[in-house]
């Protein structure tokens, strides 16, 4: 079945148009009528439009009701929420008229915008279309393309779409990371319109199909929920959706240190200091595998690595004192508070272990912190690491035994079931566990499982898990710099024996083999931690069932490149 994206445009309506359930890029063409874009879709499952359906008789207040309950979430972007009349209004064809019958029909009187005049061809013409196609009129939903942004950036729009009518460039980049983090292809996104179109009308229109989207896989939110009908009972809402399950549901929850209000709250405050990272899906025999796979690319974050999320948000929600902050890392940690740090205004000491590839030291000293060599392994980092608080006050940020660490890292899994909200599975790779203890905390209760990953050499999480209690283990693996915890603490213990679904481990050869795939099929040079996850699939340590819809985090991207060359070689 196809769904699709609409906007109006200055020919008509531009429409991107997919495939459920296909990884081909969406089509976008321009219809100069309604009924012409129906007759090239077809038989349809969910059509999202930015245009108004449902015409009250009267208004009350700033508009419909749907324009009343969705500007106060668009911060400065309130103003690209026009009200729109009452019926009358919409179906006279003459501006004065227009006004006169608007006035005459609202409460306080209320005249027509000449911008909003411009639109009543269009919305007539749809709502003549739908009255036309009753059977048809459930299928089509009305949505708002700053409301959908809102939603998938989880806090409003830093940059206009156009500043006194011009393009802003800004604004244009901001919605295409956006779209591009929903899992659009770049390509789709960069393309030049089709004629008749304006790049902001395909921006629209694709930010459309996003919704479209979530509706379809039951994810759909109106506004007012629920929606009303107009006296021709079409219904009156605008349509966005849900990122997460909602909070009234009643699907039993397992007791957990870390809940998703709290993750709502962390994307919340590191939203703009983070960037929101795409997904890609490769297609069947990508890898050598029989299936697609949707990988979910955080080693597209700042810093390279998903570690940046918990490192804002511990600065952003914790008292730092003037010591500044201190961490022990094998590398990435350390990269990510010294990048946040740094953009921050605050200093940063960083413990590294000998065992520490030299591309992260590097690139914790080109962040602005200074590095302190700690020991051989990351237990005696960390150690020289606390030595070093207690001496000077400074805040420790702990990779993943401090609760906001984790809650942090918790927000990628709340982007990625934006993004893919129809995974039932996702592997994890785990060290230390703060990525995946954050991860399982926002799916528990779900019907996504969580399953980490770990190498054979190096498996905290896997050992804790059977012995019910964090316990040290020895350290002996290719991805040691990034996976290489000896105990994993008692926070990420108590939310993974609840929240992971299993542990898997995969040897070396499977994770430096996972390295060379992602580069031979997606030209991704990924560091060992970052492969460690699709390596439990071209290995075979997991082995999904026939349908089972699958999502692999690539989650670290400081790779040696001289190594990877190697490797590659």
């Amino acid at each position: 079945m196809r769904i699709a994206g609409v906007d109006g445009c200055r020919a008509g309506w531009i429409a991107g148009i997919a495939t459920l359930g296909s990884d081909a890029p969406p089509e976008l063409s321009v219809f100069p009528h309604w009924p012409a874009l129906a007759a090239a879709l077809g038989s349809f499952a969910v059509v999202a439009v930015d245009m108004p359906i449902g015409l009250p008789e009267r208004i009350d207040g700033s508009g419909r009701g749907p324009e009343q309950a969705v500007r106060p979430l668009l911060g400065a972007r309130q103003s690209s929420v026009f009200s729109i009349p009452a019926r009358a209004a919409v179906e006279a064809a003459d501006y004065g008229e227009a006004c006169r019958l608007a006035a005459a029909q609202s409460q306080p009187p209320r005249k027509v915008s000449q911008q909003g005049f411009h639109l009543f061809p269009r919305i007539r013409e749809l709502d003549a279309w739908l009255r036309a196609h009753p059977q048809l009129a459930d299928r089509v939903f009305e949505t708002h393309p700053e409301l959908a942004f809102r939603t998938l950036r989880g806090a409003p729009l830093l940059h206009p779409k156009k500043i006194r009518g011009a393009i802003n460039p800004d604004g244009m980049a901001e919605r295409r990371s956006l779209l591009l983090g929903a899992g659009l292809p770049v390509e789709t996104l960069l393309a030049r319109p089709p004629r008749g179109a304006g790049a902001d009308d395909q921006l629209d229109a694709l930010a459309a199909l996003v919704v479209a989207r979530h509706i379809a896989a039951g994810r759909g939110r109106p506004f007012p929920d629920p929606p009303g009908r107009d006296s021709h009972g079409l219904p009156v809402a605008i349509w966005s959706f849900r990122a997460a399950r909602d909070a009234t549901e009643e699907t039993p929850m397992p007791a957990l240190p870390l809940n998703r209000s709290e993750i709502d709250r962390a994307a919340e405050l590191i939203a703009g200091h983070v960037r929101v990272t795409p997904v890609m899906r490769p297609g069947a025999g990508s890898f050598g595998l029989d299936r697609s796979v949707s990988l979910k690319l955080e080693c597209l974050q700042h810093a390279g690595s998903f570690k940046t999320r918990g490192a804002f948000y511990n600065l952003l929600s914790r008292t730092v004192p003037q010591a500044g902050v201190a961490a022990a890392s094998g590398g990435n940690h350390g990269a990510a508070v010294a990048y946040a740090a740094g953009r921050r205004g605050v200093k940063a000491t960083i413990f590294v272990p000998e065992i520490a590839s030299p591309a992260k030291i590097e690139a914790i000293r080109r962040f602005g912190a200074e590095v302190r060599i700690g020991g051989a392994q990351y237990a005696e980092a960390q150690a020289a690491c606390d030595a070093f608080v207690a001496e000077t006050g400074a805040l420790k940020i702990h990779p993943f035994g401090e609760l906001a660490t984790v809650t942090g890292q918790g927000t990628l899994a709340r982007e990625w079931q934006a993004q893919e909200p129809e995974l039932d599975t996702v592997l994890v790779a785990a060290g230390g566990g703060g990525l995946v203890s954050g991860i399982a905390a926002w799916f528990a209760g779900t019907p996504v499982k969580v399953v980490a990953v770990e190498p054979e050499g190096s498996r905290a999480l896997h050992a804790a898990l059977a012995a019910g209690r964090a316990v040290d283990v020895p350290v002996a693996s290719v991805a040691a710099d990034s996976l290489g915890a000896r105990n994993v603490g008692d926070l990420v213990h108590a939310i993974c024996r609840e929240a992971v679904e299993r542990v898997v481990l995969v040897e070396d050869a499977a994770i430096t083999r996972a390295q060379r795939l992602l580069w031979r099929d997606c030209r991704l040079a990924v560091e060992p931690g970052g492969a460690a996850a699709l390596a439990a699939l071209v290995d075979g340590a997991y082995v999904p069932a026939p349908d089972e819809r699958v999502g692999v985090l690539v989650c670290g991207a400081n790779v040696d490149l001289a190594a990877l060359v190697a490797l590659a070689g």
